[in-house]
């Protein structure tokens, strides 16, 4: 049953006859006080580490011309759009974790809504460009994404993802004021609309950019792969034939071929990493946020609560996930990290290390007598 008072803020409040009464005792139950006030600790941590990171990978771009290519501009409108997220959406669901109650009022309930999933839509947007350009430069050898075009292409992201997700702030759409879930979403509704719109977001952030980068990221690594063997198999014919040129007899063992890919592969694995952390952090909460609205029985079960703020945990853990990654990965971001930390906070003092040349891409097929390749 549907109760709309148009007096309060014109929100629509989903009710389910003798459910509602019984909710604060029964929540009681399935997540304890210390567990919420854990998961709202854990929260906190995650803002300051996903800011802190994300920050950096803003200022790295911003601070140096020459870290402004293309895909470093997308990197970095990446981790805004996580900072975002990071610092008008998740403070307001730890204080309702810790509460179980909605403490802003009606009307900010419907803009928070509205801005989780712009946040959300922009970042997908922004994965899905960068997986289409590496299929573009890897598959089809067609570098394009200049960074004109780049800052084209953000910009019209931003514009795409404010128009899906404007509806929930206008009031096209039923918001629930969360006395069930952690934080507004779209809770249960007959309306076709309703379940159309959340049919829409579900398609525009998880499933249509997951179907396209899988393909993507399969039809690179098949690129990869066959462009690995071919090189092996060239600098074996190439050192076969040094062997047959200094006349060495079928007694001698021939040099042995090493090729060394990984600078060819490295940014490519490192955006594969974040690829499938996307799909790991957002396939629950996509899934649950269906059930929610096409499922009466999912909804109003006690079991609805600890679910929805396991999986919308999960996708707030990606704004944590892709500074980690990138400090993991990407070496110029770690030395940037030890700039920007003041020198108090070092525990261990930065010792220059040896400078190393670039290995040439041409040294790839030199094969000499006790070296095959570089």
């Amino acid at each position: 049953m549907t109760t709309c008072n148009s007096s309060s803020l014109d929100l629509c409040v989903l009710q389910e006859p003798n459910v509602t009464e019984m909710l604060p005792d029964r929540y009681a139950l399935v997540m304890p006080i210390t567990l919420r006030v854990v998961l709202a600790t854990v929260m906190i941590f995650m803002i300051t580490i996903g800011f802190m990171g994300n920050a950096i990978v803003c200022l790295i771009v911003y601070q140096k011309p020459a870290m402004r290519s293309a895909i470093n501009l997308l990197l970095a409108t990446l981790a805004f759009s996580d900072i975002m997220l990071s610092l008008l959406c998740m403070p307001f669901t730890a204080v309702t974790v810790v509460s179980a109650d909605w403490r802003f009022g009606g009307e900010f309930c419907r803009v928070s809504v509205m801005l989780y999933w712009f946040f959300v839509l922009e970042g997908v947007s922004i994965l899905l460009i960068i997986s289409v350009d590496r299929f573009l430069i890897i598959v089809q050898r067609q570098d394009k994404l200049t960074p004109h075009r780049a800052k084209v292409m953000i910009g019209a992201s931003w514009m795409l993802s404010f128009f899906v997700s404007l509806p929930t702030v206008v009031g096209w759409t039923v918001v629930e004021v969360p006395t069930r879930p952690p934080q507004c979403v779209l809770g249960y509704s007959e309306s076709m609309a309703d379940r159309g719109y959340m049919v829409l977001l579900a398609v525009a952030v998880f499933f249509v950019p997951f179907s396209v980068m899988l393909y993507s990221y399969l039809c690179i690594l098949n690129t990869v792969r066959r462009n690995t063997l071919r090189i092996h198999n060239h600098a074996e014919s190439l050192c076969l034939n040094q062997v047959s040129k200094l006349g060495l007899t079928g007694l001698q063992r021939p040099p042995q071929v090493n090729v060394d890919m990984s600078f060819k592969t490295r940014a490519f694995t490192t955006i594969l990493i974040l690829f499938i952390g996307f799909s790991v952090c957002w396939m629950p909460h996509t899934v649950v946020s269906l059930l929610a609205v096409f499922s009466s029985s999912f909804y109003f079960s006690p079991t609805f609560y600890p679910v929805s703020v396991g999986a919308l945990w999960l996708s707030y853990l990606k704004t944590v996930f892709n500074p980690i990654i990138y400090c993991w990965r990407i070496r110029k971001f770690r030395e940037a990290c030890l700039e920007f930390m003041p020198k108090t906070c070092r525990i261990f003092p930065r010792i220059p290390g040896r400078s190393r040349r670039r290995i040439r891409p041409s040294n790839i097929y030199m094969c000499g007598e006790t070296q095959s390749a570089v």
